[in-house]
């Protein structure tokens, strides 16, 4: 988006390198991650990422209120909800959709807000190889806060494993091996030395936890959670000791109701410019007439299954049970970044910490998704290139 460095890049892009640069990642890490990595960072320019700063600052105002507990109580699912909530999610996740605003610039609009971890530990690593295969300018950061990478890892490794043994802390997933994102949590181990541990791996005695590692039975302390709560009430086949329900002594590092309290049943209750009206559709006292201009989405789905977005009157009357839907009004992503085969959409996804003791969250790195097709995501992107995941790289002297 920054259009000298954008240029620059394109001109100087070869294929050859790129392919070196997916060989390393596989080798870094002796696995092929699944997901696309698109062949180009993204350059921020800095009113983007102001405005991007001033968005988050605004959806945390309204998260860090005293009455967004009961404001969010909706949220949890009968018989779904998990003792010991903590006062405050650990890591938040807020994507905006980059948009054209109008008078020659781009600003961005909220689409998903989510109380759950993201490729914290490989979004790091991915900015790092794409610093050795490509010109990132001197003094280009894909860090918030002021961090440099050592510090950003160090304080994943404070808040994640705090005072306890690394081995005493696990990363809690269903089959994690199988995972789209297990690229991620390999990047994890190596970085604070969490493990992936399946669900089913994990051996209950009263509240207390365990896990089997070289023949030894280990205690879990902290649990790092990256389990979906939607995929694993699916997976009425895995064998497991372990319910979330039934509570435990082991410390939630993200607590696993944060996932469903921040969350799409979180936009409606967001009034910013950089939030699209949303409204639960229950409460609506009129469909509004433009349909064509609105999203129906599904509040308990998740990575846009049921997402409808060419939306006629029909779909909104055929909902049986809308107090589980909302409408959000349609963004329309512009397209900002030039690539050799034609122009890119991109959606900018802030990734932030909420230490323990800190009386809001920070913003502390970036995901980027590029793509070409109606929606952000591999289904449609199929066959594309230039999509996929990808870094944005700002002036770090700008915060």
């Amino acid at each position: 988006m920054i259009k000298a460095l954008r240029q620059a890049f394109n001109t100087n892009f070869r294929a050859d390198t790129y392919s070196a640069m997916l060989e390393d990642i596989s080798n870094q890490f002796d696995h092929r991650p699944p997901f696309r990595i698109a062949e180009t960072p993204v350059f921020l320019p800095d009113y983007l990422v102001k405005q991007l700063q001033e968005a988050c600052e605004e959806l945390v105002d309204v998260i860090v209120r005293t009455d967004f507990k009961e404001k969010s109580e909706r949220a949890l699912l009968t018989g779904q909800t998990v003792p010991d909530e903590t006062d405050h999610p650990t890591f938040l996740q807020f994507d905006f959709g980059i948009c054209d605003d109008g008078q020659g610039s781009f600003h961005p609009q909220l689409i998903e807000a989510q109380g759950f971890p993201s490729l914290y530990f490989f979004q790091d690593a991915l900015s790092k190889t794409f610093r050795r295969y490509y010109d990132i300018p001197a003094g280009y950061t894909h860090l918030f806060d002021g961090l440099d990478s050592d510090a950003y890892v160090e304080r994943l490794r404070r808040t994640i494993v705090g005072d306890s043994d690394p081995e005493n802390v696990i990363l809690l997933e269903v089959e994690p091996e199988k995972q789209t994102t297990a690229i991620d949590f390999i990047a994890t181990e190596r970085a604070i030395g969490v493990r992936p541990v399946c669900i089913s791996e994990l051996i209950k005695e009263g509240r207390d936890l365990y896990y089997e590692k070289d023949g030894r039975k280990i205690g879990v302390e902290k649990i790092y959670n990256r389990v979906i709560f939607d995929e694993l009430i699916k997976r009425d086949d895995l064998p497991r000791q372990f319910y979330l329900t039934e509570g435990t002594s082991a410390q939630w590092i993200g607590h696993p109701n944060w996932f469903f309290r921040i969350s799409k049943h979180t936009l409606p209750l967001l009034r910013s410019r950089y939030v699209p009206r949303s409204f639960y559709l229950n409460e609506l006292e009129t469909t509004p007439p433009d349909l064509e201009n609105y999203v129906l989405k599904p509040l308990f789905s998740f990575a846009g299954t049921g997402v409808i977005i060419n939306l006629n009157r029909f779909d909104v009357d055929s909902i049986k049970d809308p107090e589980n839907y909302i409408l959000q009004r349609k963004v329309s992503y512009a397209p900002v970044i030039e690539t050799p085969s034609g122009p890119a959409k991109c959606e900018v996804r802030i990734m932030l910490l909420w230490e323990p003791g800190a009386a809001r969250p920070h913003l502390i790195n970036n995901l980027i998704r590029i793509s070409k097709g109606e929606m952000v995501g591999v289904r449609y992107n199929k066959d594309k290139d230039w999509v996929g995941g990808s870094v944005g790289f700002f002036d770090g002297s700008i915060l």
